[in-house]
């Protein structure tokens, strides 16, 4: 039986009863005699455990007198160990304090030794010095290279003793000469042996330079000889491939500039202390001193094709790949040393240099890229049905457009151009708003001189402006929709070199600036523009909802509002006219209809004139062609009215039906505008004012059926008109003045 299971600290007596009975029972065996033979086991178990207990505890409390003696015994000895350390600590004090003076006295002895032991040090070199000065000129004039560098050797050490001689940079300046003077004699040698590629003899003239403290002289010597080569080369190049562009010109260069390389580097490996240095001096004074220069090269090839930002993008992917090959190369031999960031930083530099001349006016050349592409987005046409097609039409061709500028930008720049792309976007943006806007003026214009039957035409414009409105909502689902690629663009591309700790790509090498300092300091010459784009960056990582685009996210608002006050003006025009010369109507001074004498007939005898009429059925159908725009699933034109507020309306939030908002809003403006033309009536005779009262109803009667109510301003004219002389003041109190005192005067009743 496993009596484990008792000790787990979640036991569970009736798992543990089922597993003894499913587990442990033989077949054959009964239960209850199975459980009885359990029940005595654990009796059994329970009895052993007992008496381990009280064996247990019976030594524990005999042990318990000893244990207790021995504490005692041991906190004896902790309060003697203490009392000792106290008198120990005592005499320590006593013996500095006796001591102190003479250890004074011995610090003063030893600096008076070491003194004396420099002194006699000096003395030493400075006879040193004379010694070897006395015999120099011999030395020289027997040419042995070997006497001549020992000479020098010991000159040098000698010196260091004497630097607080009053002729010590006289000394220096001799030690110089002397140096220069065997430098002269080996040069020829010494070039005889780098063009050779000699490796024992470079040696021996590395360990000779090494020796008197010449090493960079060495590496100058290395880095002529070489660089002549290379030099040729590049002319070699020009003259045999005449007939070709720069950009074979450019790939032969790289690859032999790549190829040397990676020769002088295991060349130099041993011959040198630390060869990366060399190597990238060598390459980055060879690609600064090509006659013709790559700026040169470059300027042509530009001039020669034409089209700027593309001619430089292909260009760069060369430029690039040799960079990234030459960063592969040195992954090896790359140091966290100062002098090894520096010299890969200044070949990287150098490299990209041709190019920091055009980025300087890149928002230029994009700018002049862009306005090429929007010349081509045909916008406008002489019929109002194929412009508004086109409009619709440009905005898929504007971002198109758009997306090749971002992609131009990443290829060409690494990202670190976006401020000027930026700009230039915004200048894009712009002229294609302008643009929008004059087809928009010509369509208003086309609008109000078309020709044919008014009606049918204002709901044809009608439907025409609502395909504008809803270009509009495409315009700034598709400048969100870009602005966010273009955030996502900087994000991957250069604002994540902001955050970085450790350096860990040579292209984000730097000694005292951030990742992104270095990066962008390899393309943009202006450290105003780098510190524009840190900026930048900041302002994403650190904004709650970033956007890049305001400007042009604001502009395309105003787009969307403009389209929709002129749809609103296109289908409430006709509306606008049935009711122009409402207030001189003569009705409103006629005594009669017609003649007859109606003064006394009831108000529900007369009918709408003809204008109310005609606006009742203007309303009533205006719905119909509403809906086959707004039935479809178009987020477009949820987006437009979003930002383009109809007039006459203050909803916060747009409703279920796109369709309900219009007519709100047509309805309201033909009730405002209804209200300010009966206010301007001068005289309403008693049949005029029955007239006005019926035409009113007839119109409150369509806004019912169409779920509509009227405006507060037209049910209190309609109160002022059916008061009674006798209770038109008590009426008019809570009314606003402007409309009482101008009913009291048209109805002749007394203020």
């Amino acid at each position: 039986m496993d009596y484990t299971k008792f000790l787990d600290d979640e036991f569970d007596v009736k798992e543990w009863v089922n597993n003894a009975f499913s587990t442990n029972r033989e077949q054959g065996v009964p239960k209850d005699q199975y459980a009885t033979t359990l029940v005595m086991k654990l009796q059994m178990f329970i009895q052993e455990v007992n008496n381990v207990i009280e064996e247990a505890s019976q030594q524990a409390i005999q042990n318990l007198p000893r244990v207790m003696r021995e504490i005692e015994a041991v906190k004896q000895e902790a309060s003697l160990l203490q009392d000792q350390m106290v008198v120990v600590k005592h005499d320590i004090q006593k013996v500095e304090h006796d001591t102190a003076q003479s250890m004074q006295t011995l610090l003063k002895l030893d600096a008076i030794k070491s003194r004396m032991t420099s002194a006699a040090d000096a003395l030493k070199e400075a006879d040193n010095w004379t010694t070897l000065s006395a015999d120099v000129e011999d030395v020289f004039e027997s040419k042995d290279i070997e006497a001549i560098t020992a000479k020098l050797s010991g000159m040098q050490q000698s010196l260091q003793m004497l630097v607080d001689t009053p002729d010590y940079g006289e000394r220096c300046e001799h030690l110089e000469k002397l140096k220069n003077r065997l430098e002269a004699m080996l040069s020829p040698q010494l070039m005889a042996a780098f063009n050779a590629q000699s490796i024992e003899a470079a040696q021996m003239y590395t360990s000779i330079f090494k020796s008197i403290n010449r090493l960079p002289q060495l590496y100058k010597f290395y880095n002529t000889s070489h660089k002549s080569t290379l030099l040729q080369h590049w002319k070699m190049v020009l003259e045999t491939n005449s007939e070709e562009t720069l950009v074979e010109w450019l790939n032969e260069l790289y690859d032999h500039l790549l190829s040397t390389w990676h020769t002088q580097m295991k060349w130099c490996g041993q011959i040198f202390p630390d060869s990366l240095p060399v190597v990238c001096q060598l390459i980055t004074d060879t690609l600064g001193g090509l006659d013709p220069s790559l700026s040169v090269c470059f300027n042509n090839f530009v001039q020669q094709k034409g089209d700027t930002l593309s001619t430089l993008i292909e260009l760069k992917e060369i430029s690039e790949r040799f960079a990234k090959s030459i960063e592969k190369a040195s992954e090896n031999h790359l140091k966290d040393d100062l002098e090894h960031i520096k010299s890969m930083e200044c070949l990287l530099v150098m490299i990209y240099s041709p190019y920091t001349v055009y980025l300087l006016k890149y928002r230029q050349y994009e700018e002049d890229c862009l306005n090429k592409d929007l010349e081509t987005i045909k916008m406008d046409h002489v019929e109002v049905f194929e412009t508004v097609q086109l409009l619709s039409q440009s905005v898929n061709q504007l971002f198109s457009c758009a997306n090749k500028a971002n992609e131009r930008c990443l290829k060409l720049t690494n990202g670190c151009c976006f401020v000027a792309l930026l700009k230039a976007l915004k200048t894009y943006f712009s002229n294609y708003c302008k643009e929008f806007r004059r087809v928009l003026s010509n369509i208003r214009e086309k609008c109000k001189s078309s020709p044919g039957s008014p009606e049918a035409e204002d709901w044809s414009n009608f439907q025409h402006s609502l395909r504008v409105i809803q270009t509009c909502g495409d315009l700034i689902m598709h400048v969100e929709e870009y602005d966010t690629e273009v955030i996502s663009s900087v994000m991957n591309s250069v604002a994540h070199l902001h955050s970085m700790k450790e350096l860990n790509n040579i292209f984000k090498l730097s000694t005292k600036k951030s990742p992104l300092h270095a990066q962008a300091s390899l393309f943009l010459s202006n450290q105003d523009d780098v510190e524009a784009l840190v900026s930048m960056v900041t302002l994403l990582e650190e904004g709650e909802t970033p956007t890049l685009l305001t400007d042009t996210k604001d502009d395309m608002y105003k787009l969307s509002q403009e389209a929709h006050t002129f749809a609103f003006d296109v289908v409430f025009g006709q509306l606008k006219g049935y009711l122009t010369n409402l207030s001189t109507m003569e009705i409103w001074m006629s005594k009669s209809a017609g003649g007859a004498l109606t003064s006394d007939l009831p108000t529900f005898s007369l009918s709408p004139q003809e204008y109310m009429t005609k606006i009742g059925q203007f309303l009533m159908t205006l719905p119909q062609h509403l809906e086959p725009f707004t039935m479809e699933d178009n987020p477009a034109v949820l987006v437009a009215l979003k930002y383009g507020k109809l007039p006459y309306t203050d909803e916060t939030s747009i409703p279920e039906h796109i369709a309900d908002l219009w007519l709100e809003s047509i309805a309201r403006g033909t009730m405002h505008v209804l209200c300010e033309e009966i206010l301007r009536i001068h005289e309403l005779s008693s049949h005029g004012n029955k007239q006005l009262i019926t035409d009113i109803d007839y119109l409150c009667n369509v806004l019912e059926d169409l779920g509509l109510q009227a405006t507060d301003t037209l049910n209190n004219i309609v109160l002022l008109l059916k008061a009674s002389s006798e209770t038109f003041h008590d009426i008019s109190e809570n009314m606003p003045q402007r409309l009482s005192h101008a009913i009291s005067n048209m109805r002749n009743i007394d203020h």
